[in-house]
């Protein structure tokens, strides 16, 4: 179990101020850990995982779905925050830190459907070019076929809990880890391309945050930034697809001060501190490529802040590796997926592919954190 242990020999307890260097160093220990090092398990196995993984903190279920019976493995901390994590497809279900100082004070940060769809859930695309068009761009998932398999947890104490998955998606070896902090949560992944041929890889690690309602709803922290229409990466755990998040959304009665989205591939600069999300909107927040060009141009923001005035929460989402920022909201889509209103954001490699030659890898994490106590 080299993989995970090294890491939290490397620095003292996580906190607000060193989780990105602790993801850096995890991911470093993981992608340098002996395949053999720790037999992985696969699903069906529930008991099994729990005789070799379980230990203070760290619980095996089978979760319940439209689809049957998937294991999955609860982490929680000292402070009584928690993280759930389905292992077959990778996707967290929950995330449920403490935000108030009573005991009974913790609320739920992701919006997620019984279908599985929802939560915080990692995208890994190939584009290539059409075969009847050399000029048209096309897609497809690496994942959709890949089954994950649990390769190893640690933890420090029950201040800091880490899960390792991994699976081969096509000539990629992909390795996911997620952890749990008392005040944080991150989620990290490392590529290796196994294959002869360079890998032009689009990615995002997708979170949807939970709101109590659609009044009061924003981000704040990307002032100055560039930004366009944008559908999302397709994904298995959506909840809107791409061509449903650009669809034009009527603003309806009172809705004073509405723009409409323009047109994708319009650019325009965030010139206000706070990115409201009551309407409708699927948004990319980066340097236009052709910006990029130059020798110096004005990145993405690593880190910005998700809003929820009705419950009054905030969280810090901490972009690492990504090249953008992915915002979208329902509108009154909302609706059709529950009582609560959500967004859907995260950090993303999207305009411009990141290529991953024979033999190389890359790597990207998300955290979530926040000074809600």
């Amino acid at each position: 179990m080299a993989s995970l242990s090294m890491s939290f020999s490397l620095l003292a307890k996580p906190n607000n101020n060193n989780n990105n260097s602790f993801l850096v160093k995890a991911a470093t220990a993981a992608a340098n850990s002996d395949n053999g090092s720790a037999a992985a398990v696969g699903i069906g196995e529930t008991n099994n995982l729990e005789l070799k993984f379980a230990r203070k903190g760290i619980k095996f279920f089978e979760s319940q779905s439209e689809s049957g019976g998937l294991d999955a493995v609860e982490l929680t901390v000292r402070n009584g925050s928690s993280l759930r994590l389905q292992i077959p497809d990778a996707l967290v279900t929950s995330y449920k830190p403490k935000v108030y100082w009573k005991d009974d004070g913790f609320e739920e940060v992701l919006h997620t459907c019984s279908s599985n769809k929802g939560g915080i859930g990692l995208v890994l695309n190939e584009e290539h070019e059409a075969s009847n068009s050399p000029q048209k761009k096309i897609s497809t998932s690496l994942l959709s076929n890949s089954r994950w398999v649990l390769k190893d947890v640690d933890s420090d104490s029950i201040d800091a809990l880490q899960v390792e998955l991994s699976c081969t998606a096509g000539p990629l070896d992909v390795t996911y880890v997620v952890s749990l902090y008392p005040l944080s949560m991150a989620a990290a992944v490392i590529v290796k391309n196994k294959g002869p041929k360079a890998i032009n890889l689009t990615s995002a690690i997708l979170s949807h945050f939970k709101f109590k309602s659609r009044r009061g709803t924003a981000i704040q922290g990307l002032k100055g930034c560039s930004y366009c229409s944008h559908p999302p990466l397709s994904s298995p755990f959506q909840l809107l697809s791409p061509s449903e998040a650009m669809k034009y959304e009527e603003p309806g009665w009172f809705s004073f001060g509405f723009e409409p989205e323009k047109k994708p591939g319009t650019w325009s600069v965030q010139d206000v501190p706070f990115t409201i999300l009551r309407h409708k909107l699927s948004r990319v927040y980066t340097a236009p490529p052709p910006e990029r060009l130059k020798r110096f141009y004005n990145t993405a923001p690593s880190k910005y802040e998700t809003i929820d005035q009705g419950r009054e929460l905030v969280f810090r989402v901490i972009r690492i590796g990504f090249d953008d920022i992915y915002i979208s909201s329902p509108g009154s889509h909302s609706a059709k997926y529950g009582n609560d209103f959500f967004i859907c954001t995260g950090p993303a490699s999207m305009l411009a592919p990141v290529v991953v030659n024979p033999g190389d890898e890359w790597r990207g994490a998300q955290v979530i954190e926040h000074d809600n106590l």
